[in-house]
């Protein structure tokens, strides 16, 4: 299989005035992308007007959800519209670059992997930021770890790619944040699935420049953790058993 036209992007956007064009601009002109699904999560600046603007261009998909309901919910809308062979998720604030794609695909395309993620914690180059946040980080991912028993470095990043049939297997029922936390819990319950992880480019934001997340969103991380891990039914997971699942 090659790189042209094989990967579904899926753009949670909330009020991204600054950034939407320059993030879609640079999608419309990689050989890899074959749609780029855009899921407004009922932003209340210009990002709508600015979107509209692409939605002549044949790759774009578009839902304008009424009223902000979080990132998880717009994740999991734009899950279900995807179609091409690969799905990744896309921020739309310039923190992470397509320009990983091609490495992020490798795994995918040799049968190596279903499912590979991008870690900010492994080498790639970026930019220095909040000290607190990276160790957040790898407190929420060591914490996972030892639930799920998978040795991620990196949960919280936003690049995580998958066959399409496997996230689409995936029974996903978190709004907000603790997306990352249930697709991670998730993907380590099945237990049959490949999983990769390697090192990504990223170019954090501080809170002047719009970045969202806050310190509750790293303590409810760690509730979601407890609740996927020790309190939820494992069967209700999945929507098929991934013995058919893996054969597509």
């Amino acid at each position: 299989m090659s790189f042209i036209n094989v990967l579904s992007v899926v753009i949670p956007v909330y009020n991204e005035e600054k950034t939407i064009s320059i993030v879609l601009d640079e999608l419309l002109l990689r050989e890899e992308v074959a749609e780029i699904i855009i899921v407004d999560d009922g932003s209340i600046d210009q990002t709508s007007n600015i979107i509209g603007t692409y939605l002549s261009h044949k790759k774009i998909k578009f839902v304008k959800q009424s009223q902000n309901t979080g990132k998880g919910a717009a994740i999991r809308k734009g899950f279900d519209l995807a179609t091409a062979p690969f799905v990744i998720i896309q921020d739309a604030d310039l923190e992470y670059s397509p320009g990983d794609y091609p490495e992020i695909l490798k795994p995918l395309l040799n049968g190596k992997a279903d499912v590979v993620y991008g870690s900010r914690f492994q080498g790639g180059a970026g930019r220095v930021l909040y000290f607190r946040h990276q160790i957040g980080n790898k407190f929420i991912t060591f914490f996972s770890n030892l639930l799920t028993d998978i040795n991620f470095t990196d949960i919280e990043t936003c690049y995580k790619a998958f066959r399409r049939e496997v996230i689409q297997n995936i029974n996903l029922e978190s709004n907000r944040f603790g997306i990352e936390v249930e697709i991670t819990t998730k993907i380590a319950k099945a237990r049959v699935l490949k999983i990769y992880e390697l090192p990504i480019s990223y170019n954090g934001r501080t809170y002047d420049e719009g970045k969202k997340i806050t310190w509750k969103d790293g303590i409810a991380a760690l509730w979601y953790i407890v609740k996927f891990n020790l309190l939820k039914n494992k069967k209700s997971f999945f929507k098929e058993d991934w013995r058919k699942v893996l054969k597509k």
